[in-house]
Formats: structure tokens, sequence, C-alpha cells
């Protein structure tokens, strides 16, 4: 999730939760918004963000990786608070028959609900992509 805007830049479905999985939505956050040198990137301190892929595919992207400390549960306090609510504002069909459905509807919720319709106090109650729009367009 990009702060700035609480905009959803980068996600991924996996049956696992590993180093290839959060490489490749790295890589799409990072080509979606083709950021500066010293982004900065925080994650929490599971073995998928602490092992030498992440960390080198951050170096070679020119990210500064942060990392919450060891039992501090609140590292993805915005992104779990923000995904609560939003559970029970959209349609997502949880009782899918398969996996590829399941991202569809996922793909759906992040891209045509959550980054589109959802109203955050943080963008004076403006979905994240017309808040990011008014940004840039000032």
């Amino acid at each position: 999730m990009d702060l700035a805007g609480r905009r959803i830049v980068g996600w991924l479905m996996s049956e696992t939760i590993d180093a290839t999985l959060v490489c490749t939505a790295l890589k799409s956050a990072w080509w979606l918004r083709k950021p500066a040198k010293g982004l900065l990137v925080h994650t929490d301190r599971g073995s998928q963000y602490a092992g030498g892929r992440y960390r080198a595919l951050a170096v070679e992207l020119g990210i500064t990786m942060s990392m919450s400390r060891k039992a501090n549960a609140c590292a993805t306090r915005r992104w779990r608070a923000s995904s609560r609510r939003g559970r029970s504002s959209a349609s997502i069909s949880y009782a899918t028959d398969t996996r590829r459905q399941a991202r569809l509807d996922i793909a759906n919720w992040i891209e045509g609900w959550y980054n589109r319709q959802r109203l955050h106090s943080a963008n004076g109650f403006l979905p994240p992509v017309t808040s990011e729009n008014s940004r840039l367009a000032a």
C-alpha cells in the first residue's frame, strides 16, 4: 500500500508465501510507480522479506528497506485495518470454486472497489486513485 494516497500498488496471490511471491509483488509495484531511488518499503519480519532474494531486489531497485521490530504487531496495522473495513463493504465471493475465480474476485475488489471507490479519511474522503490524480495535477 502506498501510504501517500492509500492505494494498493503491488499484490499477488499464491499457494505459498515465499520469496517469489513477494519479489513479484514488489516488482509489480515498482513498475507501476517507477519511484525515485530511496523509496522506503516497510515490511514485517517474515523470512520472505528478510531473505537474500528480496533484499537483493530491493538494492537493485534502489529501495530502502524498513522492518518492524521483533514482536511488533503494529507494523502492518494500516493495511489490516483498511482491509477489514473493506471486506464488509465490498462484494467478494468467499465461496469460490476455483483459484482463478478467487483471483478475479480479489483483483476486482482491489482495482475496482478499493483503489477507485473506497473513501479514505486520510485522502479527504476521496478514493485513492482520485486523490492521487488530484495531487499529480496540482
